[in-house]
């Protein structure tokens, strides 16, 4: 008769998830690639989007971020605003955001601008920051330092020796 209604007990209702948005790409689309473990691409790769790579890629990449996956393999070029490897690459890498994660294994020198790299991570090439990785030869003849000839030891008619420089 004077029966009370259940009351919705809060402990048995599982919270609503949070909804979060997917991950936006630099040009506004909300979209990724993914390069799946069983797939072998052989030509160069050109993504205006992320990508996502856990097959193997013989060609150059080029995309906004990458994240490569553990057993993934590149043999190529990478150039990418940002990128978190952790497979396999043989070649040139070029990232202003780079993390190189332990299970990776690089063979190829590396240019970066914010550089991370895990403990047990395997490089074998050269670092160096972006912008400073071209060599003399390769800067416009404007920029160019001009080459100083080393100094030369005279001796006067007097024996004493005295500096002449080249030039």
């Amino acid at each position: 008769m004077f029966s009370k209604k259940p009351e919705q007990d809060s402990e048995l209702t599982p919270p609503t998830p949070p909804i979060r948005s997917a991950p936006v790409a630099k040009n506004g689309n909300s979209t990724f690639s993914v390069i799946g473990p069983d797939v072998t691409i052989r030509g160069n790769i050109e993504a205006t989007v992320d990508l996502h790579v856990d097959g193997k890629v013989v060609g150059d990449i080029a995309c906004a971020s990458l994240v490569q996956g553990e057993s993934s393999r590149v043999e190529g070029e990478i150039k990418a605003e940002s990128a978190r490897l952790s497979g396999e690459v043989s070649g040139k890498i070029e990232a202003r955001e780079l993390v190189v994660l332990r299970s990776a294994r690089i063979e190829g020198d590396v240019s970066y601008e914010t550089l991370t790299i895990e403990q047990g991570a395997n490089v074998d090439g050269r670092f160096a920051p972006l912008g400073n990785n071209r060599r003399s030869s390769d800067k416009p003849a404007a920029q160019q330092q001009p080459q100083q000839t080393p100094a030369k030891d005279v001796k006067k008619g007097d024996g004493e020796p005295s500096l002449s420089l080249a030039g």
